[in-house]
């Protein structure tokens, strides 16, 4: 871990950073409010704080009979059903580290990341949205160092193998009672939680997240936002994304609110379990509120008590703003990343004022600012790199000391990559990006890694990757071909069934094909990507898509 002794002390004196830790704040909860439901997701499960707390005992006494030791990574490959909670909790009652694994991640890619965290144990599903992630698990099992239990959710499927499930754990009626039963209390300067980000000039990389960090970033995110145990939550994103695990989870945790999980995101669906709940607010990437407003704009439906929506992922356009006013939703852009938790945001009260003008501007405690090649601060309306230094910043990438170096310098300032600029009352705008990655409905993926693909398609003699730009997935893949001499077309189906007959994760296909007669490079090799993005708008607008896209939420 890196942390500045400096900054430490600042953080603590300040009050940001305490000794409790999430456990204290969950047992606190339960004390509060253990008959306020806390979490209700869309395959019918409903529970009170009690209840979780009770189902997460349960969990936590099997993870302590098979010697699962405080600061132990716990991995879990979870949809967004209740069951992630409760695994969660279970955690922070044995002192473990949470690590979710987002439910894209198969094969190879699955065997590197348990390898990485050297996971004793392991929770997934049987089977989920046409994946038997059962038979994925046991045909890697041998190749896991660590890996010693696995736990199935046989929620979808039964079990073929004699793993335990997590039914069988949960009638168990053993339990922990009490906090005293645990080997040892975790430290709020502990690893709390260990998330996987997408990467963007190498690999996936585990960020490693404090008890404290989480704790700061989610009461400040609340106070900001004026939130209460009142508040409910509409969470549609994959939990073990930031947003989805810091906001969804976490922030109303801390106060004794509750989340409403839908498993697979539809707009429809969505509006109708945002009325039965009485949501009054959600967060997401654009294309969920994209469908949703939509949906209104087609029907009859609407949203009667969601107040506002937090949109990170893709600057929001202003006509979406004004849309989504029309309804009576205050649509926010939020900027942030795994590292350095969405801590810029535009705040309710200011949506209509900027109108998808900015990012908006820090929260308490967060220091921003925007630097240039040799990482000193520029003056406000010139671009440059966008910084952030603050109690939310991550301690480092897992067992990653080269990348924590170059991303985390020595006096706690992370660069994220991201070229900004910033205004005098410190709002930033996102302008594009230094790291070379498409954020596709609010997930990164690294273009080198698609280009890498495609080169391998035996008619492609040369390519390049690039963003499409996309109202509602925010970007999309485009990438140019050269073809090698004799052939005189490649469709872009074609491509599509080479990657996956390669077994290429289904992610990194793209989504449109220009073949063109030669890559502009620059002398030393690189790809005018300028060029190819301005070749691209220029063919958009041609076939009249640009205009279209558009028109989708006048």
């Amino acid at each position: 871990m890196k942390i500045n002794e400096h900054q430490k002390e600042l953080y603590e004196e300040s009050g940001y950073w305490g000794k409790e830790t999430l456990l204290d704040y969950w047992s606190a909860s339960v004390a509060n409010n253990g008959e306020r439901e806390f979490v209700v997701d869309d395959q019918g499960d409903r529970f009170t704080y009690k209840e979780v707390d009770d189902q997460a005992n349960a969990i936590a006494t099997y993870m302590k009979k098979i010697k699962i030791r405080p600061s132990d990574v716990v991995s879990f490959q979870v949809p967004v059903w209740s069951e992630f909670v409760l695994i969660t909790i279970a955690c922070l009652k044995v002192g473990a580290v949470i690590n979710p694994i987002g439910l894209c991640y198969t094969g190879k890619e699955l065997e590197y990341l348990l390898n990485l965290s050297q996971s004793k144990i392991f929770f997934c599903p049987t089977w989920y949205h046409k994946t038997n992630y059962e038979e994925m698990i046991q045909c890697s099992r041998k190749k896991i160092r660590c890996l010693k239990h696995l736990v199935l959710l046989d929620n979808q499927k039964e079990k073929f193998t004699k793993s335990i499930t997590l039914k069988e754990i949960l009638s168990e009626k053993a339990a922990l009672k009490n906090n005293s039963d645990l080997v040892k209390k975790a430290k709020s300067n502990d690893v709390a939680a260990i998330l996987y980000t997408s990467g963007t000039t190498g690999g996936v990389k585990g960020v490693m997240l404090t008890h404290n960090n989480i704790i700061f970033s989610e009461k400040y995110f609340n106070k900001a936002l004026k939130l209460t145990k009142d508040d409910i939550i509409f969470m549609p994103a994959p939990l073990n994304h930031a947003t989805g695990f810091h906001h969804g989870i976490i922030a109303p945790m801390l106060i004794g609110g509750k989340v409403v999980l839908q498993s697979k995101f539809e707009s429809q669906q969505a509006i109708k379990l945002i009325n039965l709940e009485r949501c009054t607010y959600s967060m997401g990437s654009t294309p969920f509120i994209y469908d949703i407003l939509k949906d209104i704009k087609n029907g009859n439906e609407q949203l009667n008590t969601l107040k506002f929506y937090l949109c990170g992922g893709a600057p929001i356009p202003g006509d979406m703003v004004e849309c989504a006013s029309k309804y009576g939703i205050k649509l926010c852009e939020v900027y942030g990343s795994t590292e350095s938790v969405p801590h810029v945001f535009v705040r309710p009260e200011e949506t209509l004022e900027l109108m998808g003008t900015t990012s908006g501007r820090p929260m308490e405690g967060i220091e921003v600012r925007i630097v240039d090649e040799k990482r000193q601060a520029v003056t406000p309306g010139t671009i440059g790199e966008e910084a952030s230094r603050g109690p939310n910043v991550f301690v480092g990438y897992l067992n990653d000391k080269l990348a924590t170096e170059k991303d985390l310098d020595d006096e706690g300032w992370f660069y994220s990559g991201d070229l900004c600029v910033a205004d005098e009352k410190e709002n930033i705008k996102v302008i594009g990006r230094k790291k070379d990655i498409i954020v596709r409905g609010g997930e990164n993926l690294n273009t080198n890694y698609i280009s890498d693909y495609v080169s391998k398609h035996p008619d492609v003699l040369d390519q390049a990757v690039i963003a499409m730009p996309d109202e509602r997935l925010g970007e999309r893949i485009c990438v140019y071909v050269v073809l090698k001499k004799g052939k005189e077309f490649l469709d872009l189906n074609e491509l599509l069934d080479y990657m996956q007959k390669k077994k290429i994760p289904k992610r990194y296909w793209p989504e449109r094909l220009e073949i063109i007669d030669k890559i502009p490079r620059t002398d030393s090799g690189k790809v005018k990507k300028n060029q190819l993005r301005d070749d691209l708008e220029k063919r958009m607008q041609v076939l009249g898509e640009l205009d279209c896209k558009k028109k989708n939420l006048a």
